[in-house]
């Protein structure tokens, strides 16, 4: 693989930060698939577990280590971060999803940037990405953020609409809906998370029970650095890690 650069003018990732007084990412991905695949085995679970290596101010030259690692699923927090750099980077085989909230005014670069988004929390939002994707020919692989806390702060779907906003959403041409997401509290220790997890597998049972037409609850993207092995022994498909492969985030400059 061609070695990336960085563009003169271009924004400068976690400037200031020292990565060399951390683990060289490679290290990190093999510790953290053995951690996913020991949690998988204490849940009796042979299905894989998706490792999306969330690069929100990660440099582009430390998510192409994490792509020669083997890691093939990564997401982004924001569209106009992903927009600055994606020119820098050459990963070809790698899937990108949209992990952040999506602002409507946003949708369809959102859908022009994205292979999927997995944080839908509105109506108007899944009308403007279905929108989007069906000018641009293609079907949106979406997933549904749930707000299981009471943090005002984070976005998502509250449980009781869950179900209408479903409905909805298997009318839309132009958008696949594959399963939910949610994000806990930072709860210490981790075991106090299982609830939310255990509460997000039960809400897409129970969506799978409704039968609703086009919709097939496959995947449920919970978890996170501190927390993602009580996410997989709780039926994660999907974990969303950060901190734990690339070190701490910098303080926002």
């Amino acid at each position: 693989m061609k070695r990336v650069a960085r563009l003169p003018g271009r924004r400068c990732y976690n400037a200031g930060v020292n990565f060399a007084k951390t683990l060289a990412v490679a290290e990190n991905v093999e510790r953290v698939r053995e951690r996913i695949q020991g949690a998988a085995r204490r849940a009796g679970r042979a299905d894989e577990v998706t490792l999306v290596a969330v690069t929100k101010s990660v440099p582009p030259e430390r998510i192409a280590e994490a792509y020669r690692a083997g890691v093939r699923h990564f997401g982004e927090n924001r569209v106009q971060e992903f927009d600055d750099k994606r020119s820098l980077l050459a990963l070809p085989a790698a899937t990108w999803h949209m992990v952040g909230h999506v602002q409507t005014n946003k949708a369809r670069r959102a859908v022009e940037l994205f292979d999927r988004v997995d944080s839908l929390d509105s109506l108007r939002l899944a009308e403007k990405l279905a929108a989007a994707a069906q000018a641009l020919g293609r079907a949106l692989p979406v997933l549904i953020q749930v707000h299981l806390g009471e943090e005002e702060t984070k976005h998502g779907v509250e449980p009781a609409d869950l179900g209408p906003l479903v409905e909805h959403i298997a009318r839309l041409d132009g958008l696949s809906l594959e399963g939910l997401m949610t994000i806990p509290p930072y709860l210490e220790p981790a075991e106090r998370a299982r609830p939310y997890f255990r509460r997000l597998r039960e809400l897409a049972e129970e969506i799978d029970r409704r039968r609703f037409p086009r919709v097939a609850m496959k995947a449920l993207s919970m978890g996170m650095s501190h927390d993602f092995e009580i996410a997989i022994e709780e039926g994660a498909t999907q974990v969303r890690l950060g901190t734990a492969l690339f070190g701490p985030r910098p303080a926002p400059r």
